[in-house]
């Protein structure tokens, strides 16, 4: 990884150049854009989800900003799976140039085509399936069937004139996977037969030792749980997480409940899925929300989202009791999902308000409700193992996932100079077999805030944090501007700071007198006298109150 910015140089021919602009050193954004003789695939585009840090912001997007100038040059845009983190930034991406064809497999053009129609753009699609070999321009795309916690995801291998990547997406190596689609191997071993010179590999858990246990050891957990449950069972999940919603629809029936699909997404997705026959729904197990009242309590079952705590989510809406499903006493809640990192306190919020409610709730740290999607240390052992890469670039997670997962591929023998530890616009040049960083972009974090793109800075939610936690100040005060008396004020006004506006009383003289002396030091203009007060309230609070709350000064002439 490099810390400061470098220009890289012109791409030289039979050159592969690999630029990420998100998905390293995060969890989400997943994005990489791959350039050979003048024309740029894109693999995935997804969408990073807010922490607490991100006031008001709705999502975050990759920065767009290397290749807006050149979308014209780009052949597809490749999407591995159906997920967010994949396939949520498509729209914003489409809005700049909306004829970029989107290649993925059957579920995912259907999941990304229905988010699309939200914003009113009809996309151009080729449906892939393993086994599906496409050339576009210099790119010769090959498909390979991996098993993830969606339906249908898809590992692709670019051959090039410049050499042979292969991107695995999200990725684990379930033997006994619900829908019977395993990861590859034999494809992965003829890979390595013929040669992969750059293989960016799934890190999420690849600081977890050993494999990932079965998909079908939550079935039993799940359903033991819904028959203990006195009164209603609410079941929070991804809602694109098919296999999951399945192992409910099928728990609800071996138990005598009726489900009730929750949450916009939810029911937009499992529509979806159910359509195009991923997901096997028996008959009459599925009851309208709007009819939840006349299923007995005892044998009903809500399949929500928000188990990562979103604040907007359904299941964080029931434990602020903002929703029209309440939850109490005798209730059951299940989170049948991981945590992602850093929604660790929004999500433990989120289950301490249901339990204050007096609800159950089963989570992955007191029963096996969930299993990730990802493979562990075991599994990308046996990877490596199979593919023997010649080049090896971690890609999908946060730097310990990344570090952990580069020294796994030297652990196989991968010589330490070519696993590559990447940033988000580190740019990676393929050449003659041997991957090497050659520069560093300038990228940022995207913000979505409700119907503003990209105009959001880090500077603005900056502010918003200082507003949440240290209050705001504003000071009114009309001066002479030749002597700095103040004819009208110091007026005070606070929100989020005191109570009592008598507490200003002693910054008052201070702000006066600070105002005359700036004026026998020769100020004479409204912005300066501005910047006076506002030194003098900030050291005064400082030093008083230990705090910084933001400070808006108004100072006009008298």
């Amino acid at each position: 990884m490099i810390d400061r910015l470098i220009d890289p140089p012109a791409l030289a021919p039979a050159t592969l150049r690999i630029v990420p602009l998100g998905g390293l050193g995060e969890v989400g954004r997943n994005m990489a854009v791959f350039e050979i003789d003048g024309k740029l695939l894109i693999v995935d585009c997804g969408v990073l989800f807010p922490e607490e840090h991100h006031p008001g912001v709705d999502l975050i997007l990759p920065d767009f900003g290397p290749i807006r100038d050149r979308l014209d040059d780009v052949v597809a845009v490749v999407l591995t799976h159906g997920h967010e983190d994949h396939i949520g930034a498509v729209p914003y991406l489409l809005k700049l140039k909306a004829d970029i064809p989107l290649i993925g497999s059957t579920l995912t053009l259907a999941l990304v085509e229905a988010k699309l129609k939200e914003h009113r753009i009809t996309p151009f699609t080729l449906g892939v399936r393993e086994g599906s070999r496409e050339a576009l321009g210099p790119f010769e795309l090959e498909f390979v069937a991996v098993n993830h916690s969606i339906p249908d995801a898809l590992g692709v291998v670019i051959r090039t004139a410049a050499g042979t990547v292969l991107h695995t997406g999200d990725f684990k190596m379930d033997q006994l996977p619900l829908d019977g689609r395993i990861t590859d191997l034999r494809a992965f071993a003829r890979l390595g037969e013929t040669g992969i010179d750059l293989a960016m590999v799934d890190s999420t858990n690849a600081d977890v030792p050993g494999f990932t246990p079965p998909e079908r050891e939550i079935g039993p957990v799940i359903e033991a749980v819904m028959a203990k449950a006195p009164r209603r069972v609410v079941v929070a999940s991804f809602s694109s997480h098919v296999h999951r919603v399945q192992q409910v629809l099928d728990a609800a029936v071996a138990t005598g409940r009726k489900v009730v699909l929750v949450g916009r997404s939810m029911v937009r997705n499992m529509s979806i899925a159910a359509e195009l026959g991923y997901l096997r729904v028996p008959d009459g197990v599925l009851v309208d929300l709007k009819r939840a009242d006349e299923v007995p309590d005892s044998q009903l079952v809500f399949m929500s989202t928000g188990s990562q705590g979103e604040p907007m989510a359904v299941l964080a809406r029931m434990a602020n009791q903002d929703h029209q499903i309440s939850v109490g006493p005798g209730d059951t809640v299940i989170l049948a999902s991981s945590l992602i990192p850093g929604n660790e306190n929004a999500v433990y919020r989120v289950i301490n308000g249901l339990m204050k409610l007096g609800a159950t709730v089963v989570h992955k740290g007191n029963a096996r409700v969930h299993v990730s999607g990802h493979a562990s240390a075991g599994e990308l052992l046996y990877v490596y193992n199979i593919l023997r890469p010649g080049n090896v670039m971690p890609v999908h997670g946060e730097t310990r996932h990344l570090v952990a997962n580069a020294e796994l591929a030297i652990a196989t023998g991968v010589p330490a100079e070519r696993a590559i530890i990447a940033d988000n616009g580190t740019v990676v040049d393929l050449r003659d077999g041997e991957a090497r960083i050659v520069g560093q972009l300038d990228t940022a974090y995207v913000y979505v805030d409700g119907s503003s793109v990209g105009e959001i800075t880090d500077a603005d939610l900056k502010d918003r944090r200082i507003l949440a936690e240290e209050g705001f100040i504003s000071i009114f005060v009309a001066v002479d501007l030749q002597t700095g008396r103040p004819i009208v004020g110091p007026e005070i006004q606070a929100r989020g700071f005191a109570e009592d506006e008598e507490v200003f009383g002693d910054v008052v003289p201070r702000i006066v007198a600070a105002l005359q002396e700036a004026a026998t030091s020769g100020v004479r203009d409204v912005h300066s006298y501005s910047q006076v007060v506002r030194r003098t309230v900030g050291r005064w609070v400082s030093t008083k109150h230990r705090r910084r709350p933001m400070i808006v000064p108004v100072v006009i002439e008298a």
